[in-house]
């Protein structure tokens, strides 16, 4: 009897949940056929049989978080055909109970110094909203705390007694007590025919110095007034008759979690570049002639690609990733290169792009793009990207700033190429002429990337575009 377990899908991969079993119990398997889908924060992945047999019991059921190690179903190597294999699928789970302790074991692992177990995806989603996970109740094995059960808790909303913990302290200046009570209302009506300009009196700022005497005409109280931080929450739609509800996927959950964590995370500062294409246009044309290509030029991502690995050698601060209260500047130029698949957004990674040639890249982006699409990524490669561009496509997109890849400190995103009149000196005279143009955009980490670095680096991009001495 072999347990199958959960791999090492990826150098960050922690844990995986079952999306859905493509082998039912008592179903025979042959090596290396697809066993279980597993989806992780980087991708979904089918889990291969380690050997021929019988599947005789599913450990995990679909949805349930399995970390890498984990038991996953039950393999009989010895079983000759699923029928007579089946029967022995029922008293299977007398024979898993032996697993109980270890995954006991596992859990005191994962317990911290207060005793509270969780996985480490759950640690890590309450570690970033300042969640106390002592407070969370556990669904999982021994009760140990899951990433749903964090989440499920921060959509629920803190108790009461939190959200008194979360009212920030009553703001003072210098010499003067907290108030300890509201401030009394207005003493008398005022003087006016027309309503009082305040209903309550209004949110004071935080003061170096003593504030105004008053709020409103017959204000009495003196100091800022408390507030209580409430998170905001839009009205719930009620779907109407012919509205189509479309739930989210693994695919589109997991985007959406690192799109606001991404905006949440770091202060993002957008910056154009209006890039003349038009050499590159007339060298991309060189390229189909060459006989190295074989009249397939490559891309104009493929440039860009190229312009942006150079210029980070000479910017090695935004070939980054933010790691605590630190920054890594990276050696090895990983990037990251973002791909529209059917299911969603994905962005396979080139390792060592620095070391690759034009063509090179040109290839490693082909590779990486069409098994992205068709689902044949893995999910190191599409882990440990230190930059990212983006090409969002070429037809109806003037130009847009990209959320950053965390924990990237930038991203650049390509505009459409569109012909437009600009203005070039000709013999040292002004004329109009017919150009190629592009808007080029970097988003930047304003925490560990100031102006100077940021509109340095994208100019350096624009500059080697405009060249384009790009070699084959």
């Amino acid at each position: 009897m072999t347990t199958v377990v959960m791999p090492q899908l990826g150098e960050s991969v922690m844990e995986g949940t079952v999306v859905r079993w493509i082998a039912r119990p008592g179903q025979k398997v042959e090596r290396d056929e697809p066993l279980v889908e597993i989806a992780t924060d980087k991708a979904n992945t089918e889990i291969p049989s380690p050997s021929a047999g019988v599947l005789v019991e599913q450990l995990a059921k679909e949805g349930a978080v399995v970390t890498v190690g984990g038991a996953l179903a039950r393999l009989d190597e010895a079983g000759a055909a699923a029928a007579a294999a089946a029967p022995q699928a029922k008293p299977a789970p007398k024979a898993a109970s032996p697993a109980a302790p270890s995954g006991a074991a596992t859990a005191e692992a994962d317990a911290d110094a207060n005793g509270v177990r969780a996985t480490p995806v759950g640690r890590n989603v309450a570690q970033e909203h300042g969640l106390d996970l002592s407070k969370v109740p556990g669904s999982g094995a021994g009760g140990r705390v899951m990433k749903s059960d964090v989440t499920t808790y921060l959509e629920k909303g803190a108790t009461s007694s939190q959200q008194s913990e979360l009212q920030p302290p009553l703001s003072t200046f210098p010499g003067q007590k907290a108030p300890t009570a509201p401030p009394p209302a207005y003493a008398q009506p005022p003087p006016y025919s027309q309503p009082p300009p305040y209903s309550q009196p209004p949110i004071a700022p935080v003061y170096s110095q003593p504030p105004p005497p008053s709020f409103g005409p017959g204000y009495q109280g003196f100091g800022p007034i408390a507030i209580t931080l409430r998170a905001y929450k839009p009205p719930k739609y009620t779907p109407k008759e012919g509205d189509q509800v479309v739930p989210f996927d693994q695919r589109r959950r997991l985007i959406a979690e690192h799109m606001v964590y991404s905006k949440a995370t770091s202060p993002h500062v957008p910056c154009t570049a209006e890039v003349d294409m038009t050499n590159l246009t007339r060298l991309r044309g060189e390229w189909k002639r060459a006989k190295e290509t074989g009249g397939k030029a490559p891309s104009f991502l493929v440039g860009v690609c190229r312009a942006t690995v150079q210029a980070l050698a000479e910017f090695p601060r935004l070939n980054a990733v933010v790691q605590d209260e630190s920054v890594i500047l990276r050696k090895d130029v990983n990037l990251g290169v973002a791909v529209e698949t059917e299911k969603g957004l994905l962005v396979p990674v080139i390792r060592k792009a620095n070391e690759l040639s034009v063509l090179g890249l040109a290839r490693a982006i082909d590779d990486l793009a069409a098994r992205g699409r068709t689902g044949k990524v893995t999910a190191d490669e599409l882990s440990g990207g230190s930059f990212t561009v983006s090409n969002p496509g070429l037809k109806g997109n003037l130009f847009g700033a990209a959320i950053i890849n965390q924990p990237q400190v930038g991203i650049l995103r390509m505009g459409e190429i569109v012909k437009r009149a600009v203005v070039r000196e000709r013999d040292g005279e002004d004329a109009i002429v017919i150009r190629s143009m592009m808007y080029l955009t970097l988003s930047y980490d304003h925490r560990v990337i100031d102006g100077v670095t940021g509109n340095g680096f994208l100019h350096r991009v624009r500059e080697l575009i405009e060249e384009a001495k790009f070699e084959l």
